[in-house]
């Protein structure tokens, strides 16, 4: 049953604690309906039911027929999307030596396969509008291969790919793909109890990553911006 509202729809892919959920509170606020997609359904309930018009959608971004079922779903339940968020990250820092292949693949798979499967499942509506959103968020690992990211950053260079060829394919038909790559610490729980010496102007702030992602989605077509990096000022780059 869909849930009878005019409200513009938004998947947020991956909510986590952090910037995740930030997203999803962003969209919300703004009145859009929000689906909040994880591996684990009962991780996201609470946030869900916190928001109005919202919903939680356990989904595994690596299987195809998870995606297409939850996104039907989604079509059934909340309508058309308008704005597609796509947040997971599978990163393990190790090196060439250390890392398995099966690491390696499913890095890949969490950062470009899942965001080639899910876009797949949104570009048919946005065309249809001629208009909407396909926001990516990336890292700057995309750019630069260190010592201990040779499974993250093939897997971001590759999801950077994705997201430029898409832009170049997709502008003319008025979809505005973006790619916002997060240069930073994020602060959670869980990076405070990794860092506790540091500052809090040392973290980025998940509200405040979210108030960049939903600007770039209200940009005009004539200045949209394809791809911003986001920092805070004691980051080294």
């Amino acid at each position: 049953m869909s849930s009878q509202t005019n409200k513009p729809v938004c998947v947020i892919v991956g909510v986590g604690p952090g910037n995740g959920a930030a997203f999803a509170r962003k969209f919300a606020q703004e009145g859009y309906q929000v689906a909040l997609l994880a591996r684990s359904v009962e991780t996201i309930q609470p946030l869900a039911a916190a928001l109005p018009d919202a919903r939680a959608y356990g989904c595994d971004v690596t299987d195809a027929t998870a995606i297409a079922a939850t996104f039907a779903a989604i079509r059934s339940e909340m309508g058309a999307v308008e704005t597609l968020v796509y947040n997971p990250g599978a990163g393990v820092w190790r090196s060439i030596e250390e890392i398995t292949a099966e690491e390696f693949e499913h890095s890949w798979r969490v950062n470009a396969f899942g965001a080639f499967l899910v876009a797949k499942q949104v570009i048919p509506a946005l065309k249809q509008a001629g208009s909407g959103n396909i926001v990516l968020i990336g890292a700057t690992a995309s750019r630069r291969g260190g010592a201990k990211t040779a499974a993250f950053a093939p897997a971001k260079a590759a999801q950077r790919s994705l997201a430029e060829s898409m832009a170049r394919h997709l502008w003319p038909a008025g979809i505005h793909v973006s790619l916002v790559m997060i240069d930073a610490v994020v602060d959670t729980p869980a990076t405070r109890k990794m860092m506790p010496d540091k500052p809090d102007d040392f973290f980025a702030q998940p509200d405040e990553i979210a108030d960049v992602v939903f600007g770039i989605t209200q940009q005009k077509p004539s200045a949209w911006t394809f791809e911003m990096e986001v920092r805070p000022f004691g980051e080294t780059w």
